[in-house]
Protein backbone atom coordinates (compact mmCIF):
# COMPACT_ATOMS: atom_id res chain seq x y z
CA UNK A 1 0.00 0.00 0.00
CA UNK A 2 2.81 2.49 0.85
CA UNK A 3 4.68 1.42 -2.38
CA UNK A 4 1.32 2.29 -4.38
CA UNK A 5 0.86 5.65 -2.51
CA UNK A 6 4.40 6.18 -2.82
CA UNK A 7 4.75 5.16 -6.68
CA UNK A 8 1.30 7.82 -7.28
CA UNK A 9 3.12 10.59 -5.30
CA UNK A 10 5.98 10.29 -7.55
CA UNK A 11 3.47 10.22 -10.54
CA UNK A 12 1.94 13.45 -9.86
CA UNK A 13 5.09 15.03 -8.77
CA UNK A 14 6.24 14.03 -12.51
CA UNK A 15 3.19 15.21 -13.87
CA UNK A 16 3.47 18.77 -12.11
CA UNK A 17 7.33 19.04 -13.58
CA UNK A 18 5.84 18.35 -17.04
CA UNK A 19 3.82 20.96 -16.71
CA UNK A 20 5.82 23.66 -15.17
CA UNK A 21 8.38 22.60 -17.71
CA UNK A 22 5.33 23.33 -20.34
CA UNK A 23 4.43 26.12 -18.67
CA UNK A 24 8.14 27.47 -18.94
CA UNK A 25 8.39 26.63 -22.63
CA UNK A 26 5.14 28.67 -23.03
CA UNK A 27 6.80 31.65 -21.55
CA UNK A 28 9.85 30.92 -23.20
CA UNK A 29 8.05 31.07 -26.84
CA UNK A 30 6.28 33.96 -25.95
CA UNK A 31 9.66 36.03 -24.92
CA UNK A 32 10.94 34.60 -27.65
CA UNK A 33 8.49 35.83 -30.06
CA UNK A 34 8.52 39.21 -28.36
CA UNK A 35 12.25 39.47 -29.08
CA UNK A 36 11.64 38.59 -32.55
CA UNK A 37 9.14 41.33 -32.94
CA UNK A 38 11.36 43.87 -31.32
CA UNK A 39 13.92 42.72 -33.54
CA UNK A 40 11.80 43.44 -36.84
CA UNK A 41 10.53 46.87 -35.09
CA UNK A 42 14.50 47.60 -34.32
CA UNK A 43 15.64 46.98 -37.94
CA UNK A 44 12.74 49.27 -39.13
CA UNK A 45 14.13 52.01 -36.94
CA UNK A 46 17.58 51.53 -38.12
CA UNK A 47 16.08 51.76 -41.51
CA UNK A 48 14.17 54.50 -41.00
CA UNK A 49 17.92 56.24 -39.46
CA UNK A 50 20.23 55.25 -42.46
CA UNK A 51 17.43 57.10 -45.22
CA UNK A 52 17.07 59.82 -42.86
CA UNK A 53 21.48 59.93 -42.69
CA UNK A 54 21.66 59.79 -46.60
CA UNK A 55 19.04 62.48 -47.11
CA UNK A 56 20.77 64.42 -44.61
CA UNK A 57 24.39 63.81 -46.64
CA UNK A 58 22.57 64.55 -50.01
CA UNK A 59 21.24 67.68 -48.50
CA UNK A 60 24.76 68.73 -47.09
CA UNK A 61 26.09 67.80 -50.56
CA UNK A 62 24.08 70.88 -52.00
CA UNK A 63 24.68 73.76 -49.88
CA UNK A 64 28.51 73.11 -51.43
CA UNK A 65 29.27 74.71 -54.96
CA UNK A 66 32.29 72.94 -56.71
CA UNK A 67 33.43 74.20 -60.00
CA UNK A 68 34.33 71.53 -63.13
CA UNK A 69 37.68 72.52 -63.64
CA UNK A 70 40.21 74.08 -61.37
CA UNK A 71 41.24 77.84 -61.43
CA UNK A 72 40.92 81.10 -60.12
CA UNK A 73 37.14 83.04 -59.37
CA UNK A 74 36.24 85.47 -61.68
CA UNK A 75 33.57 88.00 -61.33
CA UNK A 76 31.30 87.14 -58.55
CA UNK A 77 27.73 88.19 -59.64
CA UNK A 78 25.91 87.40 -56.24
CA UNK A 79 26.64 88.34 -52.51
CA UNK A 80 26.34 86.51 -49.49
CA UNK A 81 22.86 86.74 -48.62
CA UNK A 82 21.04 86.89 -51.63
CA UNK A 83 18.29 84.47 -52.50
CA UNK A 84 19.30 82.27 -55.74
CA UNK A 85 17.32 80.19 -57.72
CA UNK A 86 18.51 76.91 -60.07
CA UNK A 87 20.59 77.71 -63.13
CA UNK A 88 21.45 81.45 -61.36
CA UNK A 89 25.05 82.53 -62.29
CA UNK A 90 26.96 82.86 -59.39
CA UNK A 91 30.22 83.23 -60.75
CA UNK A 92 32.68 82.71 -63.64
CA UNK A 93 35.85 80.53 -63.18
CA UNK A 94 39.15 81.06 -65.19
CA UNK A 95 40.81 78.06 -65.68
CA UNK A 96 44.28 77.41 -64.68
CA UNK A 97 44.61 75.53 -67.93
CA UNK A 98 44.97 78.48 -70.73
CA UNK A 99 45.15 78.16 -74.42
CA UNK A 100 45.08 80.47 -77.43
CA UNK A 101 42.16 80.65 -80.21
CA UNK A 102 43.86 82.17 -83.04
CA UNK A 103 41.34 83.29 -86.03
CA UNK A 104 43.41 82.85 -89.25
CA UNK A 105 42.06 83.14 -92.69
CA UNK A 106 41.12 80.05 -94.81
CA UNK A 107 43.95 80.73 -97.02
CA UNK A 108 46.56 80.64 -94.89
CA UNK A 109 45.51 77.17 -93.38
CA UNK A 110 47.08 75.41 -96.39
CA UNK A 111 50.01 74.35 -94.01
CA UNK A 112 48.67 74.27 -91.21
CA UNK A 113 48.03 70.73 -89.14
CA UNK A 114 48.43 70.09 -85.34
CA UNK A 115 50.96 69.38 -83.57
CA UNK A 116 53.25 72.25 -85.18
CA UNK A 117 55.34 74.39 -82.73
CA UNK A 118 54.45 78.06 -82.49
CA UNK A 119 55.73 80.78 -81.23
CA UNK A 120 53.70 83.82 -79.07
CA UNK A 121 54.52 87.09 -78.37
CA UNK A 122 52.63 89.07 -75.59
CA UNK A 123 52.35 93.05 -76.12
CA UNK A 124 50.94 93.31 -72.20
CA UNK A 125 54.73 91.52 -71.37
CA UNK A 126 56.84 93.63 -72.99
CA UNK A 127 56.80 91.21 -75.79
CA UNK A 128 57.84 88.14 -73.94
CA UNK A 129 57.53 85.15 -76.02
CA UNK A 130 55.69 81.62 -75.13
CA UNK A 131 55.57 78.77 -76.29
CA UNK A 132 53.21 76.55 -77.85
CA UNK A 133 51.87 73.55 -80.37
CA UNK A 134 48.84 73.82 -82.63
CA UNK A 135 46.35 71.65 -80.98
CA UNK A 136 43.24 71.61 -82.79
CA UNK A 137 41.80 73.37 -86.36
CA UNK A 138 37.97 73.99 -85.93
CA UNK A 139 35.72 72.42 -88.82
CA UNK A 140 34.09 75.33 -89.65
CA UNK A 141 34.41 79.20 -90.24
CA UNK A 142 33.83 81.47 -86.71
CA UNK A 143 31.50 82.87 -88.84
CA UNK A 144 28.99 79.24 -88.87
CA UNK A 145 29.13 79.58 -84.86
CA UNK A 146 27.41 83.63 -84.44
CA UNK A 147 24.61 83.54 -83.31
CA UNK A 148 23.34 85.16 -87.07
CA UNK A 149 25.28 83.44 -89.55
CA UNK A 150 25.56 85.99 -92.76
CA UNK A 151 24.06 85.38 -95.62
CA UNK A 152 26.32 85.48 -98.69
CA UNK A 153 23.41 85.72 -100.90
CA UNK A 154 22.12 89.04 -100.51
CA UNK A 155 24.19 90.44 -103.65
CA UNK A 156 27.74 90.24 -102.17
CA UNK A 157 29.93 89.29 -105.36
CA UNK A 158 33.21 90.03 -103.14
CA UNK A 159 34.83 87.10 -102.14
CA UNK A 160 35.39 87.07 -98.33
CA UNK A 161 38.06 85.08 -96.84
CA UNK A 162 36.86 83.76 -93.55
CA UNK A 163 38.04 83.17 -90.34
CA UNK A 164 38.62 79.36 -88.95
CA UNK A 165 39.71 79.50 -85.18
CA UNK A 166 42.38 77.23 -84.46
CA UNK A 167 43.35 76.13 -80.91
CA UNK A 168 47.35 76.71 -79.43
CA UNK A 169 48.45 75.18 -76.77
CA UNK A 170 51.10 76.65 -74.20
CA UNK A 171 53.70 74.49 -73.18
CA UNK A 172 55.33 77.44 -70.57
CA UNK A 173 55.43 76.64 -67.17
CA UNK A 174 54.79 80.82 -66.77
CA UNK A 175 51.50 80.65 -68.64
CA UNK A 176 50.27 82.19 -65.61
CA UNK A 177 50.71 85.94 -66.52
CA UNK A 178 48.74 85.32 -69.90
CA UNK A 179 44.82 86.19 -68.72
CA UNK A 180 41.69 86.07 -70.52
CA UNK A 181 41.15 88.23 -73.34
CA UNK A 182 45.04 89.20 -73.98
CA UNK A 183 46.13 89.90 -77.63
CA UNK A 184 48.91 88.26 -78.43
CA UNK A 185 51.01 87.58 -82.00
CA UNK A 186 51.43 83.99 -83.01
CA UNK A 187 53.75 82.63 -85.35
CA UNK A 188 53.14 78.94 -86.75
CA UNK A 189 56.43 77.07 -88.10
CA UNK A 190 55.10 75.43 -90.63
CA UNK A 191 58.24 74.46 -92.06
CA UNK A 192 58.48 72.34 -89.19
CA UNK A 193 58.10 68.83 -88.46
CA UNK A 194 54.81 68.18 -86.05
CA UNK A 195 55.17 67.02 -82.66
CA UNK A 196 54.30 63.36 -82.32
CA UNK A 197 55.32 62.38 -86.48
CA UNK A 198 58.50 60.31 -86.50
CA UNK A 199 61.04 60.69 -89.64
CA UNK A 200 59.91 58.89 -92.97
Amino acid sequence: MRERDAARAADAQAQAQVRQAAAQIAVAQQNLQTVIVNRDALKGDVDSARAALELAEIDLANTRITAPDDGQLGQLAVRTGAYVTAGTRLTSVVPNHKWIIANLKETQLANIRPGLPVTIRVDALDGKRFTGQVEFISPAAGSEFSAISPDNATGNFVKIAQRIPVRIRINDQDMHQLRPGMSVEVNIDTAAQPAGEGAP
